[in-house]
């Protein structure tokens, strides 16, 4: 079985406590449509557990099928860099049909950030380590696609629904009580 290859830390995009009784570590592609079925189940999964459960996202666009994930993750970086990593990561995914820029601007200005300082982050080196950092601890740690989730830095294969990973963690958190 395969296990997270880097630890879920403060510097990855984290909502909740690293120190809940389940940390989720989610690796996903903005243009992904399996990302995007996961993405509301996340959110019904973080209503569900509250505090017992962490989430982190990592980026891992799949160019190749995916033309804009590469760009949508470097909206997401950079509106990270402001301090607004989470509300551009769910409008992305809201707005996951229509990826392109027009939607990255009108995101910039629905979050008071600069539409000209987002056009220059897509050149800019920093923001494009960030995610091929992502993408090589994803790789080391057995992800061949996605969405793919660890659940306690263990990878989580579903048998036939992402549903089920709400077996497990709910599994996880029994025990832990």
């Amino acid at each position: 079985m395969a296990v997270l290859s880097v630890a879920a830390n403060k510097n990855d995009h984290v909502q909740g406590s690293l120190d809940a009784p389940v940390v989720l570590v989610e690796y996903a592609d903005y243009q992904c449509p399996q990302c995007g079925e996961a993405f509301s189940l996340v959110q019904r999964l973080q209503q569900r557990f509250g505090d017992a459960l962490c989430v982190v996202f990592r980026n891992f666009p799949l160019v190749q099928s995916h033309p804009q994930a590469l760009p949508a993750a470097i909206v997401a970086e950079y509106a990270a860099a402001q301090g607004r990593f989470w509300p551009a990561h769910d409008a992305l995914f809201r707005s996951q049909q229509q990826l392109g820029e027009v939607v990255y601007r009108e995101l910039m200005r629905e979050l008071g950030l600069s539409e000209d300082a987002m056009m220059a982050a897509m050149e800019t080196p920093e923001y494009m380590q960030r995610i091929q950092d992502d993408i090589e601890g994803g790789v080391r740690s057995g992800v061949k696609g996605t969405p793919t989730f660890f659940v306690n830095d263990e990878i989580f294969l579903p048998q036939s629904s992402f549903e089920e990973l709400y077996d497990r963690i709910n599994a996880v958190v029994t025990h832990a009580v």
